[in-house]
């Protein structure tokens, strides 16, 4: 196993680097995967990473371990704990990292029967549990606009949990585009709109459309979707946009089962 002490370490530089910048990730179609649950939720859907990084705990723990047997032609470097810890964005960091490619997508919006279009969700955390839901409700596709956080980020990583893997995600996408050509239905989630959600058919092939956490969808988007209400007898508002995706995408989900 090889090990790196210093910073001045040109791996660690680059490593670095793909951490801390979106445009690197993008250049390079590489990142990073911070924990055991990312890296085996990778492995099962059948990718392999191109390098594991651990610090000095990680071979100490178990579940680690197994890990490294189910990728013994993998690369394994053990970094000074110091060193690891710049790359983790973690507080109380895992132990483990791997490098990654990005997987690419590969379903177009002509082909999708279940998609999700994102247009400028930016909140990293947000974008992560629509993908992560988008996963579990059984979405195809999702598609998201120039103005989303970088899906690949650590931060959107984690709050994916895994639902990365599962998905042929679409960065910078024209989402005009992508509800012209999908052969289906497009939703648009909108506060004022007179029809309900519960009572369309999402049978059928459906793509929900969700906008921006404060400012919603754009008009241009509005007009190619059919715009649907969430019904709210609560007293608020609103919901966020995540909470607005993870309701549509369900009620498909339960719909489509039955």
């Amino acid at each position: 196993m090889k090990q790196i002490t210093s910073r001045d370490n040109p791996f660690l530089k680059e490593l670095l680097k793909l951490a801390g910048s979106a445009r690197q990730r993008s250049k390079s179609g590489q990142t990073l995967l911070d924990g055991a649950h990312l890296l085996a939720a990778y492995l099962d859907a059948g990718f392999k990473p191109l390098h594991v990084l651990l610090n000095a705990a990680a071979l100490q723990d178990g579940e680690v371990a197994a890990l490294l047997q189910r990728m013994q032609d993998v690369p394994v470097t053990q970094l000074d704990d110091k060193l690891y810890a710049e790359l983790s964005e973690l507080k109380t960091p895992t132990g483990l990292l791997a490098l990654i490619a990005v997987p690419a997508a590969d379903v177009t919006a002509a082909r999708s029967r279940f998609a999700l279009l994102l247009e400028d969700i930016q909140d990293p955390g947000n974008l992560g549990s629509m993908l992560r839901s988008a996963a579990a409700a059984g979405c195809d596709a999702v598609f998201l606009s120039q103005g989303c956080a970088d899906a690949w980020s650590p931060r959107v990583l984690r709050a994916g949990m895994g639902g990365h893997f599962v998905l042929s995600i679409h960065e910078a996408a024209d989402l005009l585009a992508v509800a012209q050509d999908f052969q289906g239905k497009v939703y648009a989630a909108a506060l004022a709109a007179k029809d309900r959600l519960y009572a369309c058919d999402l049978r059928g092939s459906v793509a929900f459309a969700i906008g921006n956490e404060g400012a919603g969808l754009s008009a241009e988007l509005l007009q190619r979707s059919h715009a649907i209400t969430i019904p709210m007898p609560g007293k608020v508002e609103s919901l966020n946009a995540a909470a607005a995706a993870v309701v549509c995408l369900f009620e498909a989900a339960r719909q489509r089962a039955s």
